[in-house]
């Protein structure tokens, strides 16, 4: 039975293809002259992706999906379904004559039999025993043909779906990078989310229990002022110690109070000074925004601890469709870009398709300058 019902699918899939022949031919001719649009596009290849299915192929697996955003995956994609119905036409119009001779012949043969079954004659003709062996002979070589021609325009059509759907080596590296950028931003939007969610904790949990503590202990310090002074400083001391760390996991004031005030409160913290200019008429996207502020940190933080600069500038602005950081300071130079916190700060940077630059010959200043897309 299954060579049977793999015969009729094959039958079913080629008939259709002949009637759905001519109603692509027609789109194709109404198409022409919108060559390039979208939504001509898009319509090319829901009609492959239709075709592709009734040969018995994966839409999905030939990378014909339907296009969206007018890139230039989109117009690869539609380019090579209007490739497809356009060579898939005559090859439909060939199944169709196929299916035409099976369907002439099996009447032709049948309308015989029926005639000389009734004691009638067939166009003429008498049922003589040379006349009935020929009529068999010939009916089985016919039949042979036309289930051949039948098998071979399916065939055709999933070799040909093969052949034209399926992307190039050029796309499918398109498209994979493009997978590749799109799960790089994930990850670095699900870290800075895990980010904020460590500041959360510890603003509402541990960071609430030191206010607590100390609060209680200055309320005690009047018994016991010598013990109580020192575990109130102590406790001060873990206070500020956390809400440093928090700030340094996530600033909550970047999400509230935007790019410029985070970077204001770095420069406060900071045992350098720090001038902080920040020219930006409009907040970047949040995951940039992100991204500058850590530079940023990083950056100061650098200079602080190893440059034994007296002053850091920061400079940060639109330059067209990106944002752009610069931090420099008058220290010694030197600044290895190799090390561990800019490294950091290179691989946060490029999962944004970002550049960062380091500039720190020996002797100073240092200067590091990044540009982070914000389209």
């Amino acid at each position: 039975m299954r060579p049977v019902a793999e015969g009729a699918r094959v039958v079913g899939a080629v008939v259709l293809g002949a009637v759905t022949a001519p109603l692509e031919a027609v789109f194709l001719l109404l198409a022409l002259p919108f060559l390039g649009n979208p939504n001509v596009s898009g319509a090319a290849v829901r009609l492959a992706a239709l075709e592709v299915r009734r040969a018995g192929l994966d839409p999905a697996a030939l990378g014909l999906t339907t296009p969206t955003g007018g890139g230039s995956g989109s117009g690869q994609a539609g380019g090579r379904a209007l490739r497809f119905l356009t060579l898939r036409v005559p090859v439909g119009v060939l199944g169709g004559l196929v299916v035409t001779l099976f369907v002439y012949g099996a009447r032709t043969g049948l309308m015989a039999a029926w005639a000389w079954l009734a004691g009638e004659r067939f166009d003429g003709m008498e049922p003589t025993p040379p006349l009935l062996l020929y009529g068999v002979l010939a009916g089985i070589v016919l039949l042979f043909i036309d289930v051949s021609g039948l098998i071979g325009v399916y065939a055709v059509e999933r070799r040909l779906a093969r052949a034209v759907l399926t992307p190039g080596r050029t796309e499918a590296l398109e498209r994979r990078i493009a997978e590749l950028s799109e799960s790089r931003a994930g990850v670095v939007a699900a870290v800075d989310s895990e980010r904020r969610r460590i500041e959360r904790d510890l603003h509402d949990g541990l960071q609430q229990r030191l206010v607590a503590l100390s609060m209680l202990i200055g309320r005690s310090r009047r018994s016991r002022p010598e013990l109580l002074d020192q575990a109130h400083e102590e406790a001060q001391r873990a206070l500020a110690e956390l809400r440093e760390v928090a700030w340094r996991v996530y600033p909550s004031g970047l999400d509230s109070l935007g790019l410029g005030e985070a970077l204001a409160g770095v420069a406060e913290r900071s045992g350098v000074p720090v001038k902080v200019a920040c020219d930006l008429a409009e907040r970047p996207p949040m995951a940039v925004e992100t991204a500058a502020y850590f530079v940023v940190c990083e950056a100061v933080t650098n200079a602080a601890k190893h440059s034994g600069a007296a002053l850091i500038t920061v400079h940060v602005h639109r330059r067209g469709p990106s944002l752009l950081v610069r931090v420099g300071d008058d220290g010694t130079g030197g600044a290895d870009p190799a090390g561990s916190g800019l490294s950091g700060l290179a691989r946060r940077v490029a999962a944004l398709d970002g550049t960062f630059e380091v500039t720190s010959p020996p002797g100073g200043p240092t200067t590091i300058v990044v540009e982070l897309p914000c389209g």
